[in-house]
């Protein structure tokens, strides 16, 4: 038997799903396997780019500005998914803070910037995966992916901190929500050829040299590299898989 990576009749959130992002190629990823995709991102404009590129290859795609560190925001987020598509199966928690705050070193950090780097990277995807449970759950499961990062393993910068609080976020979740049939995994990736990635690792920088020295391929993959894992996570395939951290990186970071 093969294994079923179809969506269709799915609705997927996928929050930071923003032109020139990971989540637009998730967000794509998710429509051509047959879901309903909802495009949550602060920039509305980045958003609408999307959604209307996956209308106008003949899929169902509603853009929604939110601010996942707003409850308000991400409970008006579920709600506009709910009244369009009928509910929530799929949450993609991949908005995060990650240019604006990798580089600072965490004793330069202020008390205000500390706080809004976990309030997004953390505090938002838990939010996220709070509002959307009790559809998931009316509609006989779900699945939750977040977001950590090769950063994380380990943490070496404030960014780096709140990707390995996402990976105890999975795994408490999978414990919480498995009853429901609810799975909760996370995706690590290394660089990613993305405009934030291509942002801080020009390819004349010593830091992308120390990468390509260190991985067991390359260093920097591209974006739809990651949506193989994403479609395992979401569908079928993956209903025995949950609380798992997958680290897509080139062999930049190996753990037993």
């Amino acid at each position: 038997m093969n294994p079923d990576f179809s969506l269709d009749g799915k609705v997927a959130i996928v929050t930071g799903a923003c032109k020139g992002g990971i989540g637009e190629a998730y967000a794509h990823a998710l429509a051509g396997a047959g879901a309903a995709v909802v495009c949550a991102d602060i920039n509305a404009e980045g958003a609408t780019f999307v959604a209307d590129a996956i209308n106008g290859d003949g899929r169902a795609a509603l853009a929604v500005r939110v601010d996942i560190a707003d409850e308000t925001s991400v409970e008006s987020m579920v709600a506009a998914a709910t009244d369009r598509f009928g509910g929530v199966d799929i949450l993609i928690n991949n908005a995060a803070l990650m240019a604006q705050i990798v580089m600072t070193p965490a004793m330069a950090y202020g008390r205000a910037e500390w706080d809004r780097a976990f309030a997004v990277n953390v505090t938002g995807a838990w939010q996220c995966a709070k509002a959307v449970a009790p559809s998931m759950q009316a509609r006989g499961g779900g699945r939750i992916v977040n977001q950590a990062s090769a950063g994380a393993f380990p943490a070496e910068s404030v960014y780096g901190i709140t990707k390995i609080a996402i990976v105890g976020l999975t795994t408490t979740l999978a414990r919480e929500l498995g009853g429901y049939g609810i799975t909760v995994n996370c995706i690590a990736p290394g660089i990613v050829a993305s405009d934030a990635g291509r942002m801080l690792t020009p390819e004349d920088s010593p830091y992308r040299q120390m990468l390509e020295m260190r991985a067991a391929t390359r260093a920097v993959g591209q974006p739809d590299e990651l949506c193989g894992a994403l479609l395992m996570f979401c569908s079928p395939a993956g209903a025995w898989i949950t609380g798992q951290v997958l680290n897509i990186d080139g062999g930049f970071v190996m753990r037993p």
